[in-house]
């Protein structure tokens, strides 16, 4: 008996093979990805545009106050004057860095300024004023000087316990090397060296030359300190020679290491 034939074969293997059915649910899980997708980019469009409405456009967080700290001489109104807050616009878009300078180009008097927002309404200030180190006598006036030889303010009356400065270098050979401003930091140099008893005691810093410095203390008291130079040490031998000639009326410590005390 004859077997299949091969196009019989083929219509069985044919019969034999199922087609294969979609997964239930692919295509419908893809379109729910895709919606979702869809959705969450629409909310952060919306909050997006919400936050920056808030931010920009609303009332809700504008410029309406400035707190000012730290100020000891200048006082809050003339701080706030000077920098020039734009009152009424969106607190995100103040300058602080624009503020800050403003600051310090109108008031010289400080030394640093922190410009923070203070949400929701307020832009607060926190001042560092320069303190004077050394005073210039300028006609009934004083010129204030700070620890980085800044001369930063005139005023009329000299704040207590700050000692004069005295710059008389004539035609000496050092001021042709080193001009009154580098003189003015070396006066400012020593002041910063003394210790604090002697510090409050100095009434007069005064430099002829870059090594010629000295001081008036109180009690008719003189030191010869030389240059601005090994400043720690002079003060350590100062300290100790005031404390073992108490009487003394004048000191050299320019050189240190062989100091000399007399009038005692």
């Amino acid at each position: 008996m004859a077997g299949p034939t091969t196009a019989q074969r083929g219509k069985g293997q044919q019969q034999d093979t199922p087609d294969r059915p979609p997964r239930p649910g692919a295509e419908g899980s893809r379109i729910s990805r895709r919606g979702l997708l869809i959705v969450i980019a629409a909310a952060v469009l919306v909050l997006g545009s919400g936050a920056v409405w808030a931010l920009y456009g609303s009332s809700w967080l504008r410029t309406e106050q400035v707190r000012i700290t730290g100020v000891d001489v200048l006082s809050p109104a003339e701080v706030e004057a000077a920098a020039q807050v734009p009152m009424g616009a969106p607190l995100v878009s103040v300058d602080t860095g624009a503020v800050a300078a403003r600051l310090r180009q109108k008031l010289p008097r400080i030394d640093s300024v922190d410009v923070v927002r203070s949400w929701p309404h307020g832009i607060g200030l926190k001042v560092t004023e320069r303190q004077p180190v050394l005073l210039m006598k300028k006609g009934a006036k004083f010129i204030e000087v700070d620890a980085e030889g800044v001369r930063f303010a005139t005023v009329d009356k000299a704040p207590p316990r700050v000692p004069l400065l005295e710059l008389t270098p004539g035609h000496s050979a050092s001021l042709r090397r080193f001009d009154s401003n580098r003189l003015v930091r070396e006066a400012v140099r020593v002041a910063g060296d003394l210790p604090g008893g002697i510090a409050r005691e100095t009434e007069v810093v005064r430099v002829t030359s870059y090594d010629a410095v000295s001081l008036e203390l109180t009690r008719d008291r003189t030191v010869i300190w030389g240059s601005g130079e090994e400043g720690a040490v002079k003060a350590k031998v100062l300290t100790a020679l005031m404390k073992a000639a108490p009487k003394a009326g004048h000191f050299d410590v320019s050189a240190p290491t062989a100091p000399a005390v007399s009038g005692s």
